[in-house]
């Protein structure tokens, strides 16, 4: 890979993956388009180390919280508030990581193309429209239960279809249940955690199954500038999140997804 090959897509996934607009589509897109080469397995699994070391970095003190009360609750065989939203994590997760073993093979072959990213980025773009506009945007994380998080979590599988947006779908599902969009995002990112380990850890045993020569000098560099990306990204969205709304993430899918109509036919 080219420097700025590493550096575009590195930035690209750091800034996509918790953003409503498909990190997966963004990063098939330059060698759909571009005719870019593949960037690789490898490479694959550096930004995603970055990814999740910038979300779990930035949440840091609210996931310490979480995994202790988990333990300690767990341990004495009870089920208090942050304990329950780290199990309401731990459910939500399981769709999506069933759905993954079972169609990871099906998706990679016959979903990874670019009328699939541009029909889904414009259609999952309207769906989180009518969510954010219908949502009553209500209820906070301590009002989540069990029920809410499994729906949330089914939703995140339908992530797995490139363009749809692991984020944008999983915020969307939120809305429909009457979160606020603070509170919608925030519960998305912690959901982010145990799904990008899984992914990387896959990715992982791929790639010493694979074997071969690695540049480390890209993997390191990705990992950089995905985290820092990722991390910068966070901060932002939940900042200016209740100031802007959706609707810019949304008029954003639109236009990708019809200019991807355009360039493919």
């Amino acid at each position: 890979m080219e420097l700025w090959h590493i550096i575009v897509l590195a930035v690209i996934q750091g800034l996509t993956e918790f953003l409503p607009i498909s990190s997966s589509a963004h990063l098939i897109l330059p060698s759909q388009v571009f005719g870019w080469p593949d960037q690789g397995l490898a490479f694959d699994v550096a930004v995603h180390v970055g990814t999740l070391a910038a979300v779990i970095w930035y949440f840091r003190a609210e996931v310490g919280r979480l995994t202790v009360a988990w333990v300690g609750d767990t341990v004495r065989g009870r089920v208090g508030q942050d304990s329950g939203l780290a199990w309401a994590v731990i459910a939500g997760t399981i769709p999506a990581g069933l759905a993954g073993l079972l169609l990871n093979d099906f998706i990679e072959t016959s979903l990874r193309s670019g009328l699939v990213i541009a029909v889904s980025t414009i259609g999952f773009g309207l769906v989180l429209w009518w969510s954010d506009a219908v949502g009553r945007r209500n209820r906070d994380l301590p009002a989540l239960t069990m029920k809410d998080a499994v729906i949330i979590g089914v939703a995140q599988a339908l992530a797995l279809i490139p363009g749809t947006s692991r984020s944008g779908i999983t915020i969307t599902a939120a809305l429909f249940l009457g979160f606020g969009r603070e509170a919608a995002a925030r519960f998305s990112f912690l959901l982010s955690i145990p799904l990008i380990l899984a992914a990387g850890l896959l990715k992982t045993l791929e790639l010493v199954e694979q074997g071969g020569a690695t540049d480390w000098a890209a993997i390191a560099l990705g990992a950089a500038l995905s985290f820092v990306s990722a991390v910068v990204c966070i901060h932002l969205f939940l900042k200016f999140l209740e100031r802007l709304g959706l609707m810019p993430f949304v008029i954003y899918r639109l236009v990708l997804g019809l200019l991807l109509l355009v360039v493919l036919w």
